[in-house]
């Protein structure tokens, strides 16, 4: 499966007007206002952090990021383009929610803001405005993992799942805390999203896959992170490698941290 678009084919499909393209800047308005890509809308998407995975919770997750969809414009012939400074975790939460809402049409740029600025593509300053639509969404929830889903998983010692931790090695091992409490979830290992770039950009497929090589395609896989952002880099990571069954947990360590009845593990 395919997770990523070139500079090169964002600017054709900018410069062949598509007009079933919407190209949404990830960042924060400030960045957003000294310059982006022609045509790009802003939705600074880190301030849609999740940490109730229960069954009411989800109800209303999918109710307020529908809304946000809509507010978008988004629609099902649209062709999605999100992105960052970098193969970043925001463009990266922006894929995996459109594939959530089972819209498969939509991309993450790939090196980011960065890299089409280092190639000298066209910028623009002005802002554009949003369009709203009104499309009904269908969630996909194969590719979520709520905290019941993951504590089943830890609490079965599951051979057949692999929990990747997609924090930094600081925060895996406690001696950064972020929560509650500090570790990580039991039997999860740790693969820092940052090892998926190489120079801004997803590291080329031979490197993603070494880096993987512990998990067998069969095998499922939850990621985590502390709200569901760098997790979701790594998601897309793991479908550009052709993983069937992967699923992001949503609370992530925001929600397992900070519940002080879940097991941890400090190492």
């Amino acid at each position: 499966m395919n997770t990523v678009i070139n500079g090169e084919s964002l600017l054709d499909l900018i410069q062949g007007q598509h007009s079933e393209l919407i190209l949404v800047d990830t960042r924060s308005f400030a960045e957003y206002a000294r310059g982006h890509i022609p045509g790009a809308i802003n939705i600074d998407l880190m301030h849609f952090h999740w940490f109730d995975t229960s069954t009411v919770g989800i109800l209303q997750f999918e109710k307020q990021m529908g809304l946000l969809l809509n507010y978008l414009g988004i629609n099902p012939s649209n062709q999605v383009i999100f992105y960052d400074n970098i193969s970043g975790p925001n463009a990266s939460r922006g894929v995996w929610l459109l594939n959530y809402f089972s819209h498969l049409d939509s991309f993450m740029l790939d090196g980011g803001f960065e890299i089409w600025s280092k190639l000298k593509y066209p910028v623009e300053m002005k802002t554009n405005q949003y369009s709203h639509s009104t499309f009904n969404f269908h969630t996909n929830r194969t590719i979520l993992a709520d905290l019941d889903y993951v504590k089943n998983c830890v609490d079965k010692n599951s051979q057949d799942v692999v929990i990747i931790d997609c924090r930094s090695q600081a925060e895996y091992n406690g001696s950064v805390a972020r929560a509650f409490h500090r570790g990580h979830i039991p039997k999860s290992v740790n693969v820092d999203w940052s090892n998926n770039l190489s120079n801004e950009k997803f590291s080329k497929f031979d490197a993603l896959a070494r880096l993987y090589s512990f998990i067998s395609k069969e095998t499922e896989v939850i990621t985590y992170c502390q709200g569901g952002y760098r997790a979701a880099n790594t998601y897309l990571a793991l479908k550009q490698l052709g993983y069937p069954n992967v699923r992001m947990y949503l609370g992530s360590w925001g929600e397992w941290g900070n519940n002080p009845t879940l097991p941890v593990e400090l190492n």
